[in-house]
């Protein structure tokens, strides 16, 4: 796979893409370019239909420390509002397969922003996690304010994003913000072999499972059981659904092929 300058791309694994932040210098810190890059390479992920799930990670210091500050210094309110990267964080939630954080070091401000807008968290056992901007002036822009308090509850998150504080990788685990907690040497080797665990199965129910989870994560119970069923339901037009009954019936390995 070819290789950009803040994006590395490759494909470790079968139906697995690993993207990597390359800014080790700014502790991966999230400038313009490196989002429109991150953005890119998602959306070539999406039409690809060998790649079946991603994982992001960054370094052993940092996954992403947070927004490029030298940048945000730039703007003022109008040039904020007509910022054009707000559609690149669109493309990281709208990202239709599995996507996976593999994070190690800091993930701060937009960083934490970013692990929490994947699906799913591994974390080094040195993994630190917050919102920091209260101590810039400003608060979360990137849905800090509001995947936080889902994922760790109000008290926790409140207290983060009015302090800036940061909590460790085990506070991460017991509150719901990870999966996962692993030695940071294992951290990416872990998240791939999720990953590849996920590719196996059939990509058109995975697709549906991600978006009915992310229904009930995003909404109401009501609306997410529907939606959910609704989801359900498609499942049984695919011909992964026959593949993957008779392979369980006939006690054998299914072969699932996206249709």
């Amino acid at each position: 796979m070819a290789e950009s300058q803040d994006i590395l791309i490759s494909d470790p694994l079968p139906h697995v893409r690993l993207l990597t932040l390359n800014r080790p210098e700014r502790l991966n810190a999230l400038r313009g370019q490196l989002m429109v890059e991150l953005a890119a390479a998602l959306g070539a992920a999406a039409a690809e239909e060998s790649v079946r799930a991603v994982v992001v990670t960054g370094n052993e210091r940092a996954f992403a420390a947070g927004a490029d500050i030298t940048e945000l210094n730039a703007h003022d309110l109008s040039s904020m509002i007509t910022d054009t990267r707000m559609s690149n964080w669109l493309a990281i939630r709208s990202f239709p397969k599995p996507l996976i954080a593999a994070v190690n070091g800091f993930a701060l401000g937009g960083g934490c922003e970013l692990a929490m807008a994947t699906d799913i968290i591994i974390a080094g056992a040195d993994a630190r996690f917050g919102q920091p901007e209260i101590n810039l002036g400003i608060i979360p822009g990137a849905g800090g304010t509001q995947r936080l308090p889902r994922a760790i509850g109000k008290a926790l998150a409140m207290k983060l994003a009015l302090t800036g504080e940061m909590i460790d990788a085990d506070t991460a685990f017991r509150t719901g913000l990870v999966a996962e907690v692993v030695p940071p040497e294992l951290v990416v080797d872990r998240a791939l072999e999720l990953a590849a665990t996920i590719a196996a199965k059939a990509p058109i129910a995975v697709r549906m499972a991600k978006a009915a989870v992310l229904e009930a994560y995003e909404g109401g119970l009501t609306a997410g059981l529907d939606y959910e069923r609704r989801a359900f339901e498609v499942c049984f037009a695919t011909e992964d659904k026959d593949e993957g009954t008779a392979a369980f019936i006939e006690k054998r390995p299914a072969a699932f092929k996206g249709r």
